[in-house]
C-alpha cells in the first residue's frame, strides 16, 4: 500500500533528479558554446559528460554500500549540497580543466541520491506499487529533458552558457530546502551486510539485466551526447531551434516514460523490445530527413519517445533480479547506466573525429543489436526462474 510518505519521498526524489540530471546532461545543449569559449574541439568538450559518467560508474557501488548504513535524508542532503557547490563555482567559468574538476565533484554521491530516494519511496509497498513509485523518481530524468535542459540551452543562446549553471543551481537549492522542511528522518534500521548485497553479482538474471542496461544506454548516448552539434552542423538548425527540439525531445520522453512504467509491469520483454527498436529506426529516419524544421521535429519527437524509458527499463530489469538488495542494485544500475553514458559519448566522439558529425545517429546500432541478444537471454533465464519457484 502506498502511503502519503511514500508519495512525498517519490516526488521530492523526482525534483532532486531533475536538478541532478540537468547538471549531468544539460551540458549537451551547450557543448558547442563551451568548445568555442575554451577553443577546443567538440570531442574534447565531450569529456565534461564522459568523465562525469565514468566517475559515477567507478565509485557508485562503493559509495552506496557505505552510504546505505546512514540516514537516507542526510545522504540526500549531502548529495544535493555537492551539486550546489559544483554549479555555483562553475558560474565563474574557470579554466576548462578546473571546470572538469567541478563537474566530477558531485559524482561522489550521485548514485547514492538515486538509491536512497528509491529505497525510501518503495519501502513497505507491493511489487506493482514499487514500479510506479520508481517511475515517478526516474521520471525526473525525462522532466529535466523537457524543462531545465532545453530552457538552459535557450537562455544560453540569448546570454551565455554560464546561465545554465545558475538555473540548475536554483533547482538544487530549492530541493535542499524542501528536503529539510518536508522529509522526516529516514534511518536505515536494518542495513544488509556487504556480503549479502554483493551476492547479487553472481546471479545470471542480474548480470543479464546489467548488460542490457549498459548496452541500451550506450547505444542511445553514442548519438544523444552530440545531439545539439548534429542538429546544428548537419540539419542546419539555429540555437533557438535546437532548444525547441530539445524541449520536444524531453516532452515525448515524459509521456513515454509514464506509459512504459505501466507497460513494463505487464510485459517487460515486449515493452523493452519495442523501445530498443528505436536505436535502429532513428538513424534511417534522420538519413531520409532533410533540413526542414518540421521534418526534423517529427523525427526528434519519435526519438524522444523511444529514448525516454531507457533508464527506467534498466531499473526494472536489475531490481527485479535483486529484490533483497534494492539499494545496491539501484547503485549498480546508476553506475552501469553512467558507464553507458561515458562509453557512448567516447565511442561517438571517436567516430565523429574519424568520420565527421554526420555519422552520429548510426554508431549506436551495434549496441542496440547487443541489447537484443541480452534481452532474449534474460527471457530464457526468467522462464527457468519461474519453473524453479
Amino acid at each position: 500500500m502506498i502511503t502519503n510518505l511514500n508519495k512525498r519521498i517519490a516526488y521530492i526524489g523526482c525534483l532532486g533528479v531533475v536538478g541532478i540530471i540537468s547538471t549531468e546532461f544539460g551540458v549537451i545543449g551547450i557543448l558547442p558554446q563551451i568548445a568555442e569559449y575554451y577553443s577546443i574541439n567538440i570531442a574534447t568538450a565531450g569529456y565534461l559528460l564522459s568523465a562525469f559518467a565514468l566517475l559515477i560508474a567507478i565509485t557508485g557501488p562503493f559509495t552506496v554500500l557505505f552510504a546505505s548504513r546512514f540516514d537516507k535524508k542526510k545522504i540526500m542532503l549531502w548529495a544535493m549540497g555537492l551539486f550546489l557547490i559544483s554549479n555555483f563555482f562553475s558560474i565563474f567559468s574557470p579554466s576548462f580543466w578546473i571546470l572538469m574538476i567541478l563537474r566530477i565533484l558531485p559524482t561522489l554521491l550521485h548514485p547514492a541520491f538515486f538509491s536512497m530516494a528509491i529505497a525510501a519511496a518503495v519501502k513497505g509497498t507491493s511489487q506493482k506499487d514499487q514500479m510506479h513509485l520508481t517511475a515517478i523518481i526516474i521520471g525526473g530524468i525525462a522532466l529535466a529533458q523537457v524543462t531545465l535542459i532545453p530552457l538552459g540551452t535557450f537562455l544560453a543562446s540569448i546570454y551565455s552558457w554560464q546561465v545554465t549553471y545558475m538555473l540548475q543551481g536554483f533547482i538544487i537549492l530549492l530541493t535542499i530546502l524542501i528536503i529539510l522542511k518536508f522529509l522526516p528522518s529516514l534511518p536505515n534500521q536494518k542495513p544488509a551486510s556487504f556480503r549479502s548485497q554483493l551476492s547479487i553479482l553472481t546471479r545470471p538474471r542480474f548480470i543479464s539485466g546489467t548488460l542490457l542496461n549498459l548496452f541500451l544506454i550506450t547505444g542511445w548516448f553514442c548519438s544523444y551526447s552530440y545531439f545539439a552539434d548534429y542538429l546544428g552542423s548537419v540539419k542546419h538548425m539555429s540555437e533557438k531551434e535546437i532548444s525547441l527540439l530539445l524541449l520536444l525531445f524531453g516532452a515525448m520522453g515524459v509521456v513515454s516514460n509514464y506509459v512504459a512504467g505501466k507497460l513494463l509491469g505487464k510485459n517487460m520483454f515486449w515493452t523493452t523490445l519495442f523501445f530498443i527498436a528505436g536505436v535502429f529506426l532513428i538513424p534511417f529516419a534522420f538519413h531520409y530527413t532533410g533540413t526542414s524544421f518540421l521534418d526534423v521535429a517529427i523525427v526528434t519527437g519519435i526519438w524522444g519517445i523511444m529514448y525516454g524509458p531507457c533508464f527506467l527499463i534498466g531499473v526494472g530489469y536489475m531490481i527485479s533480479a535483486a529484490p533483497d538488495a534494492k539499494e545496491f542494485a539501484n547503485s549498480l544500475q546508476t553506475s552501469f547506466g553512467n558507464l553507458g553514458v561515458s562509453l557512448g559519448t567516447s565511442v561517438g566522439g571517436f567516430f565523429i573525429f574519424q568520420n565527421g558529425i554526420s555519422i552520429t545517429p548510426w554508431v549506436g546500432t551495434v549496441f542496440g543489436a547487443l541489447a537484443i541478444l541480452v534481452i532474449v537471454w534474460r527471457a530464457y533465464l526468467d522462464k527457468n526462474h519461474l519453473k524453479d519457484k
